[in-house]
């Protein structure tokens, strides 16, 4: 039995601190103890511009991973879908929570407000997975560039940036926005980044064993980490984190096996998707397959074009 307190790092926003109390409580649900420590990244601090100018790797991230390097802290709590591709060799992911429904919405402070494909309103969001998406399905809509926490982004759509946030569904119910939310938007057309709706773990390889063992058992939800870990073998065959527009989602059907979307939507408002049907054990190499068929098919332009 662990009984040294555990170190949680995590970012300072309303939501961060939600889901790191949220996996403090499944440890003390477990007999263990565990302590926040909050650390501002470099995602928190560049506000003036978009996560594509800034770049991928490790915008979120970066400042807990030196943490959990120094030992600092033990384990770090992320938004899954904000995690890069490609952790590098000290670091893993080592448990994953129950995923919460994973689509997007609209979210709007305009009482009976409605959404029409064939309408002219405006969409805030920082997304390029989302802005490629909404030129295809909302080709009359303007989107602006928002960035912030989920409080900054509805104070500046309520200064009068824009009608509508675009956001995941998870992150607005666990503010408790549901009553903002006016469009609840597809799963089979508006497919989410990878990870979206789900809470990862990431700890130093260095960590304690039993540490390490005693916190996944707390924590992790083992059909979700099925869907995740092949929806991130996809992303690390792009080399691609939150600055490309990849989206992929893994859900089981009912015989138990895994289906798996993947793709790019493109400027131009088309898209490169792929689904394939495999056994759960399979997951991670199918989540591969159809990022190397994406990159065969468009996929290597679409990025080296981003890329300029």
């Amino acid at each position: 039995m662990v009984e040294r307190t555990i170190k949680i790092g995590t970012r300072k926003s309303k939501l961060a601190l939600w889901q790191a109390e949220y996996v403090k409580t499944l440890l003390e649900q477990n007999g263990l103890n565990g302590e926040l420590v909050l650390i501002e990244t470099k995602g928190d601090k560049i506000l003036d511009r978009s996560l594509s100018k800034i770049g991928s790797k490790g915008v979120f991230t970066e400042e807990l991973e030196e943490q959990l390097r120094n030992g600092d802290i033990d384990i770090a709590v992320h938004s899954a879908k904000d995690m890069q591709a490609s952790l590098g060799d000290d670091f893993e992911l080592i448990a994953f929570t129950e995923r919460e429904e994973c689509h997007d919405v609209f979210v709007s402070h305009k009482d009976g407000f409605t959404v029409d494909t064939e309408k002219e309103f405006v969409i805030g969001t920082s997304s390029v997975r989302r802005v490629a998406m909404l030129k295809k399905h909302f080709p009359n809509a303007k989107i602006v560039d928002v960035r912030g926490n989920l409080q900054t982004r509805i104070q500046k759509m309520e200064d009068g940036l824009c009608d509508v946030l675009m956001l995941a569904y998870a992150g607005v119910h666990r503010m408790g926005y549901n009553n903002m939310i006016v469009h609840s938007l597809p799963l089979d057309t508006f497919t989410p980044a990878a990870g979206q709706g789900c809470v990862a773990i990431e700890s130093a390889t260095s960590l304690d064993t039993e540490v390490r063992n005693a916190v996944r058992n707390a924590i992790n939800n083992e059909a979700t980490e099925t869907c995740v870990r092949s929806e991130r073998a996809f992303l690390k065959e792009l080399q691609g984190g939150c600055s490309i527009p990849a989206f992929c989602l893994a859900t089981w059907t009912e015989d138990k096996k895994i289906n798996i979307t993947g793709g790019l939507a493109k400027p131009n408002a088309s898209e490169i998707r792929y689904t394939y049907t495999c056994s759960p054990e399979e997951g991670e190499n199918t989540g591969t397959q159809i990022a190397k068929d994406t990159l065969a098919n468009g996929g290597k332009e679409v990025l080296a074009a981003l890329k300029g």
